[in-house]
């Protein structure tokens, strides 16, 4: 059985032009292509759709995307796959749901001199931030320069509230980051660089990029969902001005 792109839109919710899009990038080609141009889709397209809408869901690039779903030739075992993927980001975001419904609770329970509430345990503000995964891509890319900066080292011999600490100075810096975004600031502005000047002391306390690399790790602020969802939290688009910051950063300062 064959259905249209007409149909395949409606049954979907993506758009026709998008599912032309899908086709023009290799990414969901159709079953075939009728005399007339119509495009048609069998049950093998729509399940790989499908497979395609998940991995939108979990905030993957569509790059990202053609690798996974190309990868597996076998519908249930990429399904099986994509289902533990959608496991494990649940119980990430129910972790972070978990720390902000905390938080409400003491901000309504609790209240300073001054009448305004306060927070008694600040370390639980940032509970559900996982700073372990950004180490785990420099180790991934660049093996070689990880195991001469001793970066491992630094952090299994850092205390829990000196990595809380970490985890507050980089928030904060995100959030300055989004005030300079929301004022139309361009990204090679010296309030900019300036900001990354921080941003790049506080990764060379671990790791020293060069330019070339601290240009690739703000490309995976959108290429990598892990990355992006953090950004993203604190303001939408932050992402990609933080990815083009740092490339203007790479070029006039490391380069």
């Amino acid at each position: 059985m064959a259905w249209s792109i007409a149909e395949v839109a409606r049954m979907s919710g993506v758009t026709s032009r998008t599912l032309r899009h899908y086709h023009e990038i290799g990414l969901l080609e159709p079953a075939r292509i009728g005399g007339n141009g119509y495009r048609h889709y069998e049950e093998d397209q729509l399940l790989r759709l499908q497979q395609i809408l998940v991995l939108r869901e979990m905030g993957l690039g569509l790059a990202e995307i053609k690798e996974i779903v190309d990868r597996h030739t076998d519908p249930l075992a990429a399904l099986r796959e994509h289902h533990q993927r959608v496991l494990q980001e649940r119980d990430r975001l129910d972790a972070v749901a978990r720390m902000v419904a905390r938080t409400i609770t003491e901000l309504e329970d609790s209240e300073g001199k001054d009448g305004m509430p306060r927070i008694s345990r600040p370390e639980n503000l940032f509970e559900g931030f996982d700073s372990a995964r950004y180490s785990e891509q420099a180790r991934e890319r660049w093996p070689g320069h990880w195991e001469q900066s001793g970066q491992q080292e630094l952090l299994d011999s850092l205390a829990p509230d000196e990595l809380g600490r970490m985890q507050q100075e980089a928030t904060a810096g995100m959030i300055r980051m989004a005030e300079l975004m929301a004022a139309g600031t361009p990204v090679d502005d010296p309030a900019v660089l300036a900001e990354l000047d921080v941003h790049y002391r506080q990764l060379s306390r671990f790791w020293t990029p060069t330019a070339e690399q601290y240009a690739h790790l703000g490309r995976m602020q959108v290429d990598d969902e892990r990355f992006r969802e953090n950004y993203e939290r604190i303001a939408d688009g932050l992402a990609a001005y933080m990815r083009d910051a740092m490339a203007a950063y790479a070029q006039a300062r490391l380069s």
